[in-house]
């Protein structure tokens, strides 16, 4: 009878061991999934912070190009809205837009060798190329978080305790068109 008992509790301080670092890695997974999509957030509004400097410095030779400024100005909003900032499927929309429109941007100024020769469109112009560099680490960094919680919530046993525990699994950020974004929009000259 003692030994039933030993063994009972033995099972059941193991069982209790195994729940509580259960619990602490979906935690600490958890929290690592949202530090890396605040990482995410605080590249996207470092870049929207760019974009505007750079329109100004476009602007002055290219007057006439008012409706391209106006879609970069709407995308950029877009990106920084608070939809996006919370949800990666919106953020990944709104990511397009601004591709497209960046695009436009930079095809207006290939149009302007002065433009393309400032040393201000220039910097701005790197500091932009180094922030998408950025973005997409932080993108994989955020995805990988991702990858290793929603494993961990899945796998069993621990599906049985993680939902019930208010733990769910996180969407991917994914582009939808990713082409548009594995390379950080570049000006020819």
């Amino acid at each position: 009878m003692v030994e039933v008992l030993l063994v009972v509790l033995a099972v059941v301080v193991i069982g209790g061991i195994w729940f509580v670092a259960m619990r602490n890695g979906l935690v600490r997974l958890n929290v690592r999934v949202d530090e890396a999509w605040s990482d995410i957030t605080v590249q996207l509004k470092r870049r929207a912070d760019l974009i505007p400097n750079l329109i100004e410095a476009v602007k002055g030779y290219a007057k006439h190009e008012q409706q391209v400024f106006e879609n970069v100005t709407k995308a950029r909003a877009a990106t920084i809205s608070g939809a996006a900032l919370a949800d990666p499927a919106q953020a990944a929309e709104a990511e397009n837009m601004l591709q497209g429109a960046l695009k436009s941007l930079f095809a207006v100024a290939e149009a302007y060798p002065a433009l393309q020769a400032s040393q201000n469109f220039l910097s701005l112009q790197a500091e932009l190329s180094d922030t998408e560099d950025k973005i997409m680490a932080a993108r994989r960094f955020y995805n990988g978080g991702v990858r290793e919680l929603n494993t961990k919530i899945l796998v069993w046993p621990n599906s049985f305790f993680a939902k019930g525990l208010g733990f769910v699994e996180r969407a991917f950020y994914e582009v939808a068109d990713l082409a548009a974004i594995q390379n950080a929009p570049q000006v020819k000259f």
